[in-house]
């Protein structure tokens, strides 16, 4: 049964703003391949409570999606390892 999840994810926005839309891009393309992108909004760039990477600032992405239960833990896998993610969240959106 499919479920509707929202992700937050911090990019570090240090690596430029080509860098930057390609990797939105590429988070996007991983979505898709297990789920269904239901909206996807760039927040802008904000102030962080405390420094990650040496970063004071961070670029937010907000994308909410619908998937089976199991694909939130592999697209967190995948963004584990991606440079450039400060950092992400998960959570179940409820009914």
């Amino acid at each position: 049964m499919a479920n509707q999840y929202q992700l937050v994810t911090v990019l570090n926005p240090a690596i430029g703003e080509e860098a930057v839309n390609s990797l939105i891009d590429s988070i996007k393309a991983k979505i898709e391949t297990g789920a269904t992108i239901d909206a996807l909004d760039n927040l802008g760039t904000k102030h962080l409570a405390y420094e990650i990477d040496d970063q004071r600032e961070g670029l937010y992405i907000k994308v909410l999606y619908t998937a089976d239960s199991e694909f939130p833990k592999e697209i967190e896998r995948v963004l584990n390892i991606t440079d450039g993610v400060l950092r992400f969240l998960t959570v179940r959106v409820s009914e």
